[in-house]
């Protein structure tokens, strides 16, 4: 039986902490996901060359890799910045953005894996496949259900001793142990650019002060829940749901965040 995570505890401290990310992100993540972590209490940073990630890497707070716009200078800095947050004692969080999409995206999945991350932060269809199982999945877009990827995550937090976490309507986290099931959040967070990848950085934000991956990465996920329940309220449709999602992540209070629905598996 999963103990009760205090969520309300974990922001707290990450907003006291007010931790530096490094986010090796896609270049249309870049902008939300910046801006996302401002919000939120953190403070980000896109490092991404190879001739300087992995040192900034080792003095920051953590570090989150998202292959969403590959090239073999970016895949570089990504695994300096791996080596150099490893070798410091960072956590480090991998967003494997459709990577089942063409044999280049799976190979260097595979590389990243190998080097241990901390956290996978992915949509059903991307742990499904990460998992060895086939997925609908359609270039970013998931095109299975949560529930679909939760033995699949298992498998990957036995196999690489990894946080697992599948996003979507109802999002799952297991270490292989213990898991959760987070509700909440809006249908129109799929329809707003970059939200996932932005959460991606979030994790790292709170995995950064909680030495718990497991426990950080569940309160990044419900912060996200309240903020999109909030921001939903007066949404006209995904346009106006963005901006005021970021508005409403600046705003959500531990009380909030302590109200999301975490459910024990």
């Amino acid at each position: 039986m999963t103990e009760k995570i205090d969520t309300a505890a974990a922001l707290e401290a990450m907003q006291a902490a007010k931790p530096l990310v490094q986010c090796i992100t896609n270049y249309v993540a870049m902008n939300v996901a910046a801006n996302t972590l401002l919000a939120a209490g953190a403070s980000p940073a896109m490092v991404h060359d190879a001739r300087e990630a992995g040192e900034f890497a080792a003095i920051a707070g953590a570090l989150t890799v998202n292959i969403g716009t590959l090239s073999p200078a970016w895949v570089e800095g990504m695994e300096a910045a791996v080596d150099g947050a490893k070798g410091a004692g960072k956590p480090w969080v991998l967003d494997p953005v459709a990577h089942f999409a063409t044999g280049y995206r799976r190979e260097v999945t595979q590389r990243l894996m190998d080097l241990s991350p901390d956290v996978v932060r992915g949509n059903a269809s991307e742990i499904l496949a990460l998992g060895g199982g086939a997925s609908a999945g359609q270039g970013v877009d998931a095109g299975d259900a949560v529930a679909a990827a939760e033995d699949a995550a298992r498998k990957i937090a036995w196999k690489y001793g990894a946080v697992v976490a599948v996003t979507g309507a109802v999002d799952f986290v297991t270490d292989g142990t213990r898991a959760v099931r987070i509700a909440g959040g809006s249908d129109y967070m799929p329809q707003v650019t970059a939200l996932g990848c932005s959460l991606t950085c979030l994790v790292g934000a709170f995995a950064a002060v909680r030495r718990d991956r497991f426990e950080a990465t569940v309160a990044a996920l419900a912060m996200f829940a309240a903020a999109g329940e909030q921001a939903e309220r007066k949404a006209e449709g995904p346009g106006s749901f963005g901006w005021r999602f970021t508005d409403a992540l600046s705003a959500v209070a531990p009380a909030a965040i302590a109200a999301v629905r975490v459910l024990q598996v």
